[in-house]
């Protein structure tokens, strides 16, 4: 029994469809289908009832994929403790990005890694909607707060970023300055939304207090917010970093600049019900050593002290946290 024949049988099982396990990885429908008939044919069990447009497990298919995703693990596991730091490894990493302010950082760390490891070829999807990792066969992940508590997943923080609202001196003028976190709440404020269809419009100020706010404006980029509040339009919630030019220029003013700024997070996130490749563990090694040295996130913005959230208690790796559906 081959390796790869055993990882085409557990992506057609967690696609559902021979297609999508083809196009996924990228091999003709047919070749697919003959490798699975292969392995039947090797095993002498019936591993899938075919449908027309899916193809579910059978009782001894699903109790294989059980049993076989431990092999894969223990391979996998093998194969990284042989190997050292710097050993080279190729294979293909597919990779969600949030669409987020700081993907340039997040890019150049991808690219130093594939300059590490020059057989491996990386695939980069950008997407804000919380898809099923496993289904869509990614390796990891870069997701905000927001998209969590959709996922079924093991998230590792990397980096944090101070987030504010900002309102133009226009915009001041003509509705007033809010003194308080309740007085934004009757302003006109841009909302975010997610590809679920899920509004971003509860937003914390400060560690402790949360707003809910209202707006005429929706968008799902921070930048197209932000030109929302240039305009004069509205108020904007985002991060320091994208804002300082503005804010120096005097085109956006921080509004509660006595209330510290609240710590958003980005996590790198794996699934949590998969074993993770050897490209994946290194992948992960390397960007935590990269944004979040001694286990401390990077902040994108002026250091400051952030919320603590609660550390998962399985193993690798014992900073993981974890987020279930």
């Amino acid at each position: 029994m081959k390796t790869e024949d055993l990882a085409l049988f557990h992506r057609i099982a967690e696609t559902g469809s021979l297609i999508e396990a083809a196009d996924l990885l990228n091999l003709p429908k047919s070749t697919v289908s003959r490798r699975l008939q292969a392995l039947e044919d090797e095993l002498n069990i019936k591993l899938f009832h075919r449908q027309s447009r899916s193809m579910t497990l059978t009782s001894a298919g699903s109790h294989f994929y059980q049993r076989s995703q431990k092999i894969l693990a223990q391979l996998d596991e093998t194969l990284f403790e042989m190997t050292n730091d710097d050993a080279e490894i190729s294979g293909h990493l597919r990779i969600q990005m949030f669409p987020i302010h700081s993907m340039n950082v997040l890019m150049r760390a991808i690219f130093r890694f594939m300059d590490l490891h020059p057989r491996l070829t990386v695939e980069v999807i950008s997407s804000a909607e919380s898809i099923d990792m496993v289904k869509n066969n990614l390796d990891v992940a870069f997701v905000v707060e927001p998209a969590l508590d959709t996922l079924d997943l093991v998230v590792r923080p990397v980096f944090t970023t101070d987030l504010r609202f900002y309102a133009s001196p226009e915009y001041l003028a003509k509705h007033g300055t809010p003194k308080t976190p309740q007085e934004i709440e009757s302003h006109n404020v841009s909302l975010f939304r997610l590809s679920n269809g899920k509004i971003f419009n509860e937003l914390w100020i400060g560690a402790e207090q949360e707003v809910r706010v209202r707006g005429n404006f929706c968008s799902n980029s921070v930048e197209v917010a932000v030109e929302f509040a240039l305009q004069g339009r509205g108020i904007v919630y985002a991060p320091a970093e994208v804002v300082v030019d503005f804010v120096e220029a005097g085109e956006l003013i921080s509004l509660l600049p006595e209330i510290e700024a609240h710590q958003g997070e980005c996590y790198l996130a794996y699934p949590s019900r998969r074993y993770v490749s050897l490209a994946s563990r290194r992948f992960i090694d390397f960007i935590m050593q990269e944004l979040a040295p001694n286990g401390m996130p990077t902040n994108m913005s002026e250091v400051s002290p952030r919320r603590v959230c609660k550390a998962s208690k399985e193993a690798f790796p014992n900073d993981d946290l974890r987020f279930r559906r």
